[in-house]
């Protein structure tokens, strides 16, 4: 039998230097120097993307990614993803140097009101058994809210951003793009439910409510890790929810989620990735998934 050929990496040209015609006019409740500022920043985030898709695309074709054992409850893989956080971070020191980072392999820069939320391949553990649903996540907050948000997935030739305001984009660039907008299922009974496992949900004592919810929905997948958001972002997907997560893993979501019409929330119903975890729905789904997941505790 024939090998499967791998997907040929896509080409994500630059970023023109003025948004698109089609892009959606700035949101009413931000000022306009906010709005070109948050634009030259998902800018940015297109051209460090670029740059990072080339590195961990050959280290993945490669098969040759350095994995090393994590110690401590949150055990899982990493390797070289600290070089491909060092290349954001040295983009980022560049070009916004007075700006906050935060990231997941190293300490924290930097005390702005602006921070970039940055995780260098969301999904390690795939990217290392060669499975091809990992992303590079690249997220602003400023005072407080989540503002830009980039997913970059080279080895499915996928791409996806938002900006507050600008609404919610997939495609394989800025200048060719298609808006996204969630589903308008509002029964649980016929909508799609992603996670990534059931183990984290048995460990936080939540896994009663969580099966509850899955037995409620029509559908439930597995698709895992940031694809389960951008799935609700498309409307392919109607909910999902994971019940341990760092700021890393959501900050980039946020924008997209929301910016397409949804909702993201902590299981406590805190608006945005500040609680430690995440629900995510088309809107209309949320307040009965949260219900679901705080009724029964094991």
């Amino acid at each position: 039998m024939s090998e499967t050929p791998r997907p040929q990496r896509p080409v994500f040209p630059e970023p023109p230097a003025a948004p698109s015609p089609a892009a959606a006019p700035a949101a009413p409740t931000a000022p306009p120097t906010k709005q070109r500022r948050w634009r030259d920043d998902l800018h940015l985030a297109h051209t460090i993307a670029n740059k990072v898709d080339s590195l961990t695309l050959a280290r993945f074709d490669a098969g040759n990614f350095t994995v090393e054992t994590k110690v401590g409850p949150h055990a899982g893989h990493r390797g070289r993803q600290r070089e491909a956080e060092r290349v954001i971070r040295e983009q980022l020191g560049r070009a916004r140097g007075r700006d906050s980072v935060l990231g997941e392999e190293m300490p924290t820069t930097g005390h702005s009101s602006r921070q970039w939320v940055i995780d260098p391949i969301d999904g390690t553990k795939n990217f290392v058994r060669g499975v091809p649903v990992w992303a590079t996540l690249i997220g602003l907050i400023e005072d407080g809210q989540c503002v830009v948000g980039l997913v970059s997935a080279p080895a499915l030739g996928r791409r996806w951003w938002a900006v507050s305001g600008g609404g919610s984009w997939t495609g394989r660039s800025l200048s060719s793009a298609r808006r996204l907008s969630v589903s308008g299922v509002d029964d649980l009974t016929r909508a799609s439910m992603s996670y990534s496992s059931l183990s984290g949900w048995a460990q936080t004592k939540r896994l009663r409510g969580m099966l509850g919810l899955m037995q409620s929905c029509w559908r439930t997948r597995a698709y895992g890790d940031f694809w389960s958001y951008m799935l609700v972002a498309e409307g392919a997907v109607d909910l999902a929810a994971e019940p341990e997560l760092e700021l890393y893993d959501m900050a980039a979501l946020v924008p997209v989620v929301t910016e397409a019409g949804g909702r993201f929330t902590s299981l406590d119903g805190e608006p945005g990735p500040f609680g430690g975890n995440a629900v995510a729905t088309n809107s209309l789904l949320h307040d009965v998934a949260l219900h679901h997941l705080s009724a029964e505790t094991d």
